[in-house]
Formats: C-alpha cells, structure tokens, sequence
C-alpha cells in the first residue's frame, strides 16, 4: 500500500525534546555513555506535512532549512520514511513530505529526533498501517538514540542509552521558554569536556505534579551533567542561565541536553509575555515559548 490517493495534506507539530533532568550514570565498554533523563515536550518545535504525490521527496522550509546539512536523502524524515516502507511493506510510497525548520539545529531539543518520529506517526495515519509498539520502537532505535521516547509527546523517563523508555509523571499546567544563543555545541566536545561519568541516579519520581512549585522543588533535587562542561565549550550558555534565573517569572532554568538551549519554566499564561520581553533585550538570542499541557 502506498500513499492515499486523493488524500487532504496532514500536518503535525514536531515537538522539541525538552530534558528537564539528565544524569550521567556510566559509560558502556563501547564509548556509548549511561543516562537517566526526564524528558518533556512543550508546544514548540518544527512542522512536517505530508500528501500523496508522484514520487517520494523532501522539501524543506523555515528560517533553520539552510542549517541541515548534507544531502536531503540523508534527512532523518526520509530515512523514516524508508524504513516505515520496509517495515510495512507498503512498496513505494509516493508521497511529498514538507519540513518547516524552525527548531535551531544541533541545539540539545531533539530536533532532528523528532522530526523522524513525527513522521513515523504521520505515515501510520496517512497510510493506515499501525506498527505494533515493538516494531515501531526498533525502527526509531535505528533512527538514532532519541528516536524512541519521540514517538510519544507524553512526559518520558529514558535510561540506558536512550532506547529504553517509561512513562514519567504527569506535569503540572505551566508554561516554558526555550532560549538558544544561536551558536552550535558539539555534543563529542561536551562529553569529552565532562569529568565525572558515573554520576548519581534520579531521585525518586511521584505519581504526578500538581503544582509548578511541586515540579522545581523536584528538579532542583535533579541535575543536567552536561551542563557544566557545555558552558566550558560554550560561555554563552552561562549568560543565558544568569538572564534567566534573575527574570521576574521565570521559576526554574536550567540547560536541555548537551546544549546550547536554555529552558526557562513559568505560571501557565505567562510564556508569551515573558517571550517578548526577552526579544526585546536580546534581539539576537533565538526564543521560542509554548505550555507543557
């Protein structure tokens, strides 16, 4: 089975990864590092819409389109779209998939990851052959370590490497505001930059957060091992963090992934306002905000 024929464009928001808590918890013999890692997705990110065509193909839009690099067969969507073909044996697909950038790449938000598991999702509903779990789960590990806790916008509690993924408690209603200095981090640099690799595990979790307050008591207790060493690689990050923690509304800031995107949690309602205010006085930072609801 292909595309559907005559089909209405479907369109989805591809969600950044937001990792409130990252622990560094060891090192395998082959290189790859151990985490444990409280993953949120705020209503931020990229957009992916596909509709049926005559051949498969990629186009790719929005202000961070010309920050992809190499060729577009190399796109994380399309590599999706092949293995979701093979997987499904559906032959062919024959479908136009457009990628509106808008997430800064190689920020610490999971960007591309997302990108892959969004279309997956897509494809699903577009053809109407859903995978069952295990299957959906091995071709996102094939996609890249932070494919799989992308496939759900749930709150996500991932270990190991990545792959292995739970549901986290329920957050609270609030808001955030994503914070990036336009400058890329080089994830190897950062880990080569990080001392201690056998860090501290998460604290334990509860059922749900009913308040904002009940969230950043938690996290406080909670650490990204990143972050200092990013800093190292990457001042800017320290700046972000100090404007942040000294911003009237803002309740808790702290680095996402190996960086360079700051994230800022505030009262629900309050984002946009915050938003702006932080245009204002930073013209050349990139600022996103939306809620975790």
């Amino acid at each position: 089975m292909t595309a559907l024929t005559g089909a209405a464009p479907a369109a989805e928001l591809a969600r950044a990864k937001v990792n409130l808590a990252l622990h560094i918890t060891g090192q395998r013999t082959d290189g790859y590092h151990l985490l444990e890692s409280l993953v949120v997705f705020p209503q931020i990110g990229d957009r992916l819409s596909i509709e049926a065509s005559e051949t498969l193909e990629l186009s790719t839009e929005g202000p961070f389109a010309h920050d992809l690099e190499g060729a577009s067969e190399d796109n994380l969507v399309l590599k999706a779209a092949a293995l979701f073909a093979e997987e499904a044996r559906t032959g062919p697909l024959k479908l136009k998939m457009t990628l509106s950038k808008r997430l800064p790449v190689a920020s610490g938000i999971g960007g591309g990851s997302s990108d892959a598991a969004t279309a997956l999702r897509l494809l699903e509903d577009h053809t109407g052959i859903c995978l069952d779990d295990d299957r959906l789960q091995e071709i996102a590990l094939k996609l890249g370590a932070d494919v799989p806790v992308c496939l759900s916008i749930q709150p996500q509690l991932m270990r190991g490497i990545g792959g292995e993924v739970s549901h986290a408690p329920q957050m609270p209603k609030c808001g955030m505001v994503l914070v990036n200095p336009r400058f890329g981090v080089s994830t190897p640099e950062v880990f080569r930059a990080l001392q201690n690799r056998k860090n501290a595990s998460l604290p334990p979790l509860p059922d749900n957060f009913e308040t904002l307050s009940e969230l950043t008591d938690l996290l406080r207790l909670c650490r990204n091992d990143l972050q200092m060493p990013a800093i190292e690689t990457c001042p800017e990050i320290g700046e972000i963090l100090e404007t942040l923690g000294a911003e009237d509304g803002i309740d808790f800031a702290r680095m996402s992934g190996s960086g360079a995107t700051v994230f800022g949690l505030c009262e629900a309602g309050r984002e946009m306002e915050l938003e702006r205010s932080l245009r204002m006085r930073h013209p050349d930072w990139w600022i996103a905000s939306g809620r975790l609801a």
